[in-house]
């Protein structure tokens, strides 16, 4: 075994920069691309004489299936979160029945949540009357009558 071929220290350096990549950018791809780099490596050690189409073959094959790997047995399989609304503030107010502070006119009008005003989007009404939330869409709340 030679380390010091061109072609084992590529693959080991692309290997270990896929990986260092994944921690800049979060996400668990260019995790598997680089274990996918890291099989490359190990071929090339051992099998000397490859060219470079059948090793960028071989690690573009080995990408796809680890990634497929990766999505099938490991991305569905997280922890739930026991609060998931948790960033998501307007989805916490999914089911609250409030008054209107300002008419929804044209589609538009305002309620009080604690101390803070939120947009709401719904059927005219006027103010005052009672509107349960029903959905989101950012940071405005769809509302229907109560």
């Amino acid at each position: 075994m030679d380390w010091l071929r061109w072609d084992v220290v590529s693959w080991g350096a692309v290997a270990l920069l896929l990986m260092a990549a994944e921690t800049l950018v979060p996400g668990a791809f260019l995790l598997w691309m680089g274990f996918a780099a890291a099989a490359v490596f190990l071929v090339t050690l051992f099998v000397p004489g490859l060219t470079v189409l059948v090793q960028v073959a071989l690690f573009v094959v080995l990408s796809f299936v680890s990634v497929l790997v990766y999505r099938t047995w490991f991305r569905g399989r997280e922890r739930q979160s026991d609060h998931p609304t948790l960033n998501r503030r307007a989805s916490q107010h999914i089911g609250r029945v409030l008054p209107l502070e300002q008419a929804i006119v044209a589609g538009r009008g305002r309620v009080r949540i604690g101390d803070a005003f939120w947009v709401v989007e719904g059927p005219d009404l006027p103010t005052g009357a009672s509107v349960r939330i029903v959905g989101t869409d950012g940071v405005n709340l769809h509302v229907e009558a109560a």
